[in-house]
């Protein structure tokens, strides 16, 4: 993951004292548009504008309707298909306040779905995603105008696989399991980062990985923020009472949980290993540093007894006033006898230390 949105932005939620349900677009969110998809195992029509209006007809006509609204800048639009579809309002308001915790909520005749769709292969750039699923209808409610689910159009353009003859929950569960599938790109882009920092500090140990290895992490907290509660979410789904899911699709939401399972799973190994990372810089830092202490260690250590020599003869005694005051300065030979003396004690220690080992 790259550098780039590696922290989840925040948004102000609006006046505080607001009635509950209050619509109100995010500031600078981008311009709605309202699309539909609606088909049966014969025949799939694409609605570029969708009229509200004929919401309706649509719903009575095909076996499955899907609309998609990407963009929330129009309160008024959001309103006004929860109207024309019967949405709670407290759900409306849901889709409209960004960034949302991923959670799910039963309204008893449709079901709510927040989550964050990542947007992006290598950044930890992600959307809101709201999805509304009632009977024969599935709304996909977009914080941009990215088209995240091309593959799920493509799929129900050339009828391939079970979705063009299945029902609403079937669709469903497609758009969550490319919700999910889109982590899986973001987590390998973790490891691959996790193993260059690895592979840089194992061939320079005196690089300084730190500042990666904080982003990297900051960016692994925010994937399991997104990812936990939405597992959390796919359980309550499987286990709510009502009728918007088949017992068949029910095998398959039960796959699309594991797979949240899954990515949660390799977020956590990810943070362990980022963790583990740090610990071996520092491990590696702390080495170096006793390499150093321990050249200084021996370095002291031989002059120690050189000072105690070279301090015992700078005492200046008058040789005059006795004859055991420093014989040695009335020697001939009396000052290279000290320095080589000096030089054979430094010698001898060097030699010692070596024999016990202590430069390697």
């Amino acid at each position: 993951m790259k550098r780039r949105a590696m922290r989840s932005r925040m948004v102000r939620r609006g006046n505080p004292g607001l009635a509950p349900g209050t619509l109100k677009a995010p500031e600078g969110a981008q311009p709605s548009s309202l699309s539909a998809l609606v088909y049966g195992p014969d025949e799939l029509v694409a609605i570029e504008a969708l009229d509200l209006a004929d919401l309706p007809a649509l719903r009575e006509r095909y076996p499955v309707v899907w609309v998609q609204m990407r963009g929330l800048g129009d309160a008024e639009l959001l309103a006004g298909l929860g109207q024309a579809a019967g949405l709670h309002r407290l759900a409306l308001e849901d889709a409209l306040n960004i960034p949302q915790r991923p959670k799910f909520d039963d309204y008893g005749d449709h079901q709510y779905l927040a989550a964050r769709l990542p947007v992006s292969e290598d950044t930890l750039q992600t959307e809101q995603l709201s999805l509304f699923l009632e009977e024969g209808l599935v709304i996909t409610v977009q914080e941009s105008t990215h088209d995240a689910f091309a593959g799920v159009q493509e799929r129900l353009k050339t009828q391939r696989g079970r979705i063009r003859q299945s029902g609403a929950d079937y669709l469903t569960y497609t758009i969550l399991d490319t919700l999910i599938d889109a982590y899986f790109p973001l987590l390998e882009s973790a490891a691959r980062s996790l193993e260059d920092v690895e592979l840089e500090m194992l061939a320079n140990p005196d690089m300084n990985p730190s500042s990666r290895l904080h982003e990297l992490g900051q960016g692994l907290v925010t994937l399991r923020r997104y990812l936990v509660p939405l597992r959390e979410a796919f359980a309550v789904m499987q286990h709510e009472d009502g009728d918007y899911f088949t017992a068949e699709t029910l095998v398959y939401l039960r796959d699309c949980q594991d797979h949240a399972r899954q990515a949660a799973d390799l977020v956590d190994s990810y943070r362990e290993m980022s963790a583990n990372l740090m610990n071996l810089h520092l491990s590696l830092l702390s080495q170096k540093m006793n390499e150093v202490m321990k050249v200084l260690t021996i370095i002291a250590t031989i002059f120690i007894p050189l000072s105690f020599v070279a301090g015992l003869y700078g005492m200046n005694f008058d040789r005059d006033a006795s004859r055991w005051n420093m014989p040695e300065l009335g020697w001939s030979f009396g000052y290279p006898a000290v320095l080589g003396g000096m030089v054979l004690l430094a010698g001898g220690m060097l030699l010692y230390f070596r024999r016990r080992g202590w430069f390697k």
